[in-house]
């Protein structure tokens, strides 16, 4: 099957599920389980919905139960009226962990959606038994609103037009108060420093092309953390999830499945 013609949840009848947690709205999409293997938890990034992951999602779901999830003020989910940081926004997915899940779980970030899985491992060890992050932000050297602008543009330039109306649709799904107030936490959120604290498995992916999350970017991520490998996927921008999801699905395999078996879920 290629990644042209994989089934996308909403066609294969997997329902949604609207879940609250201290006032904030989550939709989660889940296929159906695979008690063989550790689950998989998708996060998108800022602006984004789980429609980030509609190529990945099923190709992990072979292997894998897999969620992938909406996040609180994104994709037409209600925007908080409250400040809701990144450390927040962690507790609430470490509840939603425990509803959903009930066990460790591999958290795959995109983006901003990267932050949130790495706050959450530093938070709540207990629920995290290995990282992915893609395209993983902010780069220290660039942390700017302006310098991230113009990644953005430039990414813009390299990604397919069906990717670049997708992005599009979810920002304006968001809104400019919701999608300003997150990239507000996101340009002051130390990822370099909460990595350096985690122990577990953690595979760092980037597209070739990324200009948002460069290659130099991200080998001083990996540098910081204590079991970390690097998938680069030539060719690609900062939207590899979409745009060549088969690699960077056998990446997050591999590393799901890297404990070894005795260790439990």
């Amino acid at each position: 099957m290629t990644t042209s013609t994989l089934p996308r949840p909403e066609r294969v009848g997997w329902s949604p599920r609207r879940i609250s947690i201290d006032g904030l709205e989550f939709r989660v999409w889940s296929s159906p389980a695979v008690a063989s293997f550790p689950t998989i938890v998708l996060l998108h990034g800022v602006g984004m919905s789980h429609r980030s992951f509609l190529r990945l999602h099923p190709l992990l779901a072979r292997s894998a139960s897999v969620h992938s999830i909406d996040l609180p003020g994104f994709a037409g989910l209600p925007a908080p009226r409250r400040n809701v940081p990144v450390a927040t926004m962690a507790d609430a997915l470490a509840e939603l962990l425990r509803r959903v899940v009930g066990r460790p779980a591999v958290l795959v970030g995109h983006s901003m959606g990267v932050q949130w899985a790495v706050e959450t491992a530093s938070r709540h060890p207990d629920l995290v038994r290995g990282l992915g992050l893609i395209g993983p932000v902010v780069d220290d050297h660039h942390r700017t609103l302006a310098a991230q602008a113009v990644a953005l543009a430039r990414d813009g330039l390299l990604e397919p037009p069906r990717v670049n109306v997708r992005v599009t649709l979810d920002y304006l799904r968001t809104g400019p108060r919701w999608f300003f107030a997150q990239v507000r936490h996101m340009l002051a959120y130390p990822i370099e420093g909460r990595l350096a604290g985690l122990t577990v498995p953690t595979l760092i992916v980037r597209g070739g092309r990324d200009p948002i999350a460069g290659d130099t970017w991200v080998e001083r991520l990996a540098g910081r953390t204590a079991e970390s490998s690097v998938l680069v996927v030539p060719g690609t921008g900062h939207h590899v999830e979409r745009t060549d999801a088969e690699p960077v699905a056998r990446g997050i395999l591999a590393m799901a499945a890297s404990r070894d078996p005795g260790e439990g879920p």
